[in-house]
C-alpha cells in the first residue's frame, strides 16, 4: 500500500504553474530557432527533441527537487527510494517490464487496426521517426539516452510521485489511477500509442502502490523503454513501436 504523502495543495500549485511556464517558453523557443529569423542553422527535430526535452522533462526534475525541499524531504523520503524489501521492488519492476513489452505492442497493433478500419492513417511517434531516419550516431545516443534514462525518471516523479500521491490523497483514489493514466497516454501525443500507453500507465501505477517505491515504476518504464530503443535501431517494422 503506497504511504500517504504530505503534499501541499499549494506546492502542487506551483509546480505545475512553473511546468507549464517552461512548456510554453520552450515552444516559442522552438518556433523562433526553427524559423527563418533565427540566426542559427539546426534541424528542426532536433531543436524540437533537446529543447522539448529540457522544458519538460527537465524542469519536472528541476521542480521536483524544489517541491520535495519545500516539504523538508529528499529524494529518498518523498519518492520511497529507501523503502524495504528495495531488492524485491528493483527485482519485480524488472520482471513487469519485459512481461508487458508484448502486451503493450499488441494494443498497439489493435489501435492500428481499429484507426485503418476508420481509414485513418496511423502515424509513428515523432520519436521513432527521427530515430530511424537518424545518420548521427550522436543523435541516435542522445535519443537513447533520453528514451531510456531521463524521461523514465521525470515522468514517474511527475504522474505517480506527484500528481497520483496528491489525487489519491484528496479522497479520490479512482480518479488518480485512471485521470493520470489517460493523461500519460495523452500527453505522448500520438493516437495509435494512446490506447497502449494508458495500459501501461495503470501498470506503473499499480507497482508503486504495491511496492511503495518510486523507483520500481521507474525502472518498469526504463526497462520497457530500452527494450523498444532496441527493437527500433534493428527489428521491428515502425507502425509498432513507441517509446513513452
Amino acid at each position: 500500500m503506497l504511504s500517504e504523502k504530505p503534499w501541499k495543495p499549494e506546492a502542487v500549485l506551483r509546480f505545475f504553474l512553473g511546468l507549464f511556464t517552461s512548456i510554453c517558453l520552450g515552444v516559442l523557443v522552438v518556433k523562433w530557432l526553427s524559423s527563418s529569423y533565427s540566426p542559427f542553422d539546426f534541424d528542426p527535430k532536433v531543436v524540437m527533441l533537446v529543447i522539448g526535452t529540457f522544458s519538460f522533462h527537465g524542469m519536472v526534475l528541476l521542480l521536483a527537487n524544489a517541491f520535495l525541499r519545500e516539504h523538508g524531504l529528499n529524494w529518498a523520503e518523498g519518492f520511497g527510494f529507501r523503502s524495504p524489501r528495495r531488492g524485491r521492488s528493483i527485482l519485480l519492476a524488472t520482471v513487469v517490464g519485459i512481461a508487458v513489452l508484448p502486451i503493450v505492442l499488441s494494443l498497439g497493433q489493435v489501435s492500428a487496426k481499429i484507426m485503418n478500419s476508420f481509414e485513418i492513417t496511423p502515424i509513428p511517434q515523432e520519436t521513432v521517426q527521427m530515430l530511424q531516419s537518424a545518420r548521427s550516431t550522436d543523435l541516435t545516443l542522445l535519443i537513447g539516452v533520453l528514451s531510456v534514462l531521463v524521461a523514465p525518471l521525470a515522468e514517474e516523479v511527475l504522474f505517480r510521485g506527484i500528481l497520483y500521491s496528491f489525487i489519491k490523497q484528496l479522497g479520490f483514489p479512482r480518479l488518480a489511477l485512471w485521470g493520470t493514466s489517460l493523461l500519460f497516454g495523452a500527453i505522448h501525443n500520438n493516437a495509435m500509442i494512446f490506447l497502449p500507453l494508458t495500459f501501461l500507465a495503470v501498470i506503473l501505477t499499480l507497482l508503486y502502490e504495491t511496492t511503495d517505491n518510486l523507483l520500481a515504476p521507474i525502472i518498469t518504464h526504463s526497462v520497457f523503454n530500452c527494450a523498444n530503443f532496441f527493437w527500433m535501431l534493428y527489428t521491428a517494422p515502425m507502425s509498432k513501436l513507441h517509446v513513452a
